[in-house]
């Protein structure tokens, strides 16, 4: 049988979309124009949110194939730029939540307690789904574990909780994903099975720490002929061997357990390498894999601060109506809530193209170059 012809209006659900901005009352008759611009703002962001977790996962499962296929890079690439933009457009929301006055928006902020937007739970989500560890977590207030805030009344498991919890338990993360991912980059030619591999990433750690001291060094003394003092002389001269040794510190991944340094180090080496050589076909992809990365976590740190300045302006710095500590609360959360830091920090040592150590083989980043079953970013 043919298909009953679609109207627009059926096709997205207008009628029912239109009649779900009445908060707790009956029906948004009685409501003022203020009351409906919140509620109608906050379910537009859940709605991002619920792409955005479609698009995540799509990354997570792409990245966490046993071998990621050269071609999946781009489908990786397209969801972590998409759900940037998302980001991006959620923190736009802002702007409009501005045009309510603190009085405007006291008329009716009695309405929301002890509700908070603590209690979304697709946010929560996203943060589990990249790779927030619990240990990282801001408490909240009194509630201890930031589940209890998803609890519904007496205590009773809401359907929140039970959405937070089902994505607890659906792992790897996007972070395990990505990590995992750079540990089996070639890094000049190698792959981590390889016979020699722990050698030949150490040979080139060693050499692009010995790249990134010249230039470090190089740049220390353009500055000290800068100085008026022996004081600031010595100042920048702390000041960039410092800056040396937490590059040896960092590609080393002195910060990690005994057990955990080859791999992290391997892992960091990973990021360096398709940075320094982006230029080489087959590290092109991987390369704006990583940069997207960079720019999703960065949307997510804009959206945390937008929406601080957005609460400070509006209501100032009173206590949230869950009972948190409000603006103070969200300025931690932009402020410590990272996952992907061993990315960030890479930024911190590259170093001019033209100064990079040589490689060995530079075919096997080539399309046509001869490699075996992997190539880089599998």
């Amino acid at each position: 049988m043919p298909r009953e012809p679609t109207t627009y209006w059926d096709y997205i659900k207008v009628e029912e979309l239109l009649a779900l901005q009445n908060g707790i009352a009956a029906e948004e008759s009685g409501l003022t124009n203020d009351e409906v611009l919140f509620i109608t703002i906050h379910q537009i962001d859940e709605l991002w949110f619920k792409l955005a977790l479609r698009e995540l996962v799509v990354v997570r499962d792409t990245l966490a194939q046993p071998r990621v296929p050269e071609q999946d890079l781009a489908l990786i690439v397209r969801a972590l730029r998409r759900t940037t933009l998302l980001m991006h457009s959620v923190a736009q929301h802002f702007a409009l939540m501005e045009t309510l006055t603190t009085r405007d928006y006291l008329a009716f902020r009695d309405k929301l307690s002890p509700a908070s937007g603590f209690q979304s739970a697709q946010l929560r989500e996203i943060e589990i789904l990249l790779g927030l560890a619990d240990d990282a977590r801001i408490a909240l207030g009194a509630e201890g574990s930031y589940l209890n805030a998803l609890r519904g009344l007496n205590n009773t498991e809401s359907p929140a909780l039970r959405r937070v919890l089902a994505r607890i338990e659906d792992r790897p993360s996007i972070l395990d994903a990505v990590m995992a991912w750079l540990h089996r980059t070639p890094i000049n030619g190698s792959m981590p099975l390889d016979d020699g591999d722990a050698a030949t990433v150490q040979r080139f750690v060693d050499a692009y720490l010995e790249a990134h001291a010249r230039e470090a060094r190089s740049t220390m003394a353009g500055a000290m002929d800068l100085a008026h003092t022996d004081t600031d002389r010595e100042r920048l001269r702390l000041r960039y061997e410092a800056e040396i040794a937490g590059a040896r510190a960092f590609l080393c991944a002195e910060d990690q357990p005994a057990d955990r340094q080859a791999w992290m180090s391997r892992i960091r080496a990973a990021v360096v390498f398709i940075e320094s050589y982006r230029e080489l076909p087959l590290l092109a992809w991987p390369r704006e894999l990583v940069d997207g990365i960079v720019g999703l976590e960065q949307a997510f740190l804009i959206f945390r601060q937008r929406h601080a300045r957005m609460v400070e302006r509006v209501i100032g710095r009173r206590t949230g109506t869950g009972g948190s500590a409000g603006v103070d609360y969200l300025d931690q959360t932009a402020l410590r809530y990272r996952v992907f830091s061993d990315i960030w920090a890479v930024r911190t040592l590259l170093i001019r193209h033209h100064v990079l150590p040589t490689l060995d083989d530079t075919a096997y980043y080539d399309f046509a170059g001869e490699r075996r079953d992997s190539s880089p970013g599998t």
